[in-house]
């Protein structure tokens, strides 16, 4: 073989080890969900287990509790998607067609923020949310996650924009057309993937949050599946270890379907423009 098809194949076995040692750990969950109480105490001694059920799930999914978690999962983390997204449309805009001093510096700040952890601003957010008033309630969360996904999706939203020709939108200003009126007509229609891109990495970086809802939502009607499966660990025992790892698959698979079904859109979406840019 030539040298060229032995990268291939050196690539495709580091990507098959990758791919093993992510999905082992789900495939055992997946295992401890479909088990028995009585084959939980087995533990490694047997992966397959004996006897499969899906009773640990009917008896999550039928917790009128867990599906108030589940909706309050879908309703932060699609609302905060919703926010991070409409403040990154314009930055990302001004980023794409306006030529100004300091717009390389400013875009590397933005992403920055993306590597700043939460953990260094949780105890000024919730000193500062009690202070607006705002503890306890949807808005402050979801104003976080938007905060927190607005940096990834201004770089995502800028090179979809792009890849949008320019001589449409000098066509729409020789006819008139104001810069507001042109980005809502023509530019953001066309960008419509990367837009529902940038969305759904929003909502998908939003439902797998932990700290934030956790520090600013005390009432439990008010949680979302993350802080919910861990309240729920912290009080399990040997007998309902098969009932944590159902919860836990269920929380879990949402992220993974949205992924799967729309990798596609959102791979091209994040090579859009990349060979005009």
């Amino acid at each position: 073989m030539t040298l060229a098809r032995w990268g291939d194949v050196a690539t495709y076995v580091v990507l098959a080890v990758l791919g093993a040692f992510f999905a082992l750990p789900f495939l055992w969950l997946i295992s401890l969900a479909v088990r028995t109480p009585a084959e939980v105490y087995l533990g490694a001694s047997r992966f397959i287990p004996q006897a499969p059920t899906l009773d640990n799930f009917r008896l999550i999914l039928s917790d009128p509790a867990f599906l108030i978690y589940l909706w309050n999962g879908l309703k932060l983390s699609a609302s905060g998607g919703l926010v991070a997204v409409a403040l990154a449309i314009p930055a990302a805009y001004a980023a794409s067609r306006l030529n100004f001093r300091g717009k390389q510096a400013i875009l590397v700040g933005i992403l920055a923020v993306q590597m700043i952890s939460p953990l260094v601003i949780l105890l000024p957010l919730y000193r500062w949310m009690v202070a607006l008033g705002l503890l306890n309630s949807d808005l402050a969360v979801i104003a976080v996650y938007g905060a927190l996904g607005m940096p990834l999706a201004v770089w995502l939203l800028k090179v979809t924009f792009d890849g949008v020709p320019i001589e449409l939108e000098e066509a729409a200003a020789i006819d008139g057309a104001s810069r507001f009126t042109t980005l809502w007509r023509i530019t953001l229609p066309l960008a419509r993937p990367g837009i529902a891109s940038a969305f759904i990495l929003a909502m998908v970086m939003n439902w797998s949050q932990f700290l934030i809802p956790f520090i600013l939502l005390e009432r439990d009607g008010d949680w979302p599946i993350s802080v919910a499966i861990f309240n729920f660990a912290g009080a399990t025992n040997a007998s309902t270890t098969q009932v944590l790892a159902a919860a836990c698959i269920i929380a879990v698979l949402p992220a993974v379907m949205v992924f799967v079904a729309l990798q596609r859109m959102i791979v091209s979406a994040l090579m859009a423009g990349a060979v005009k840019g």
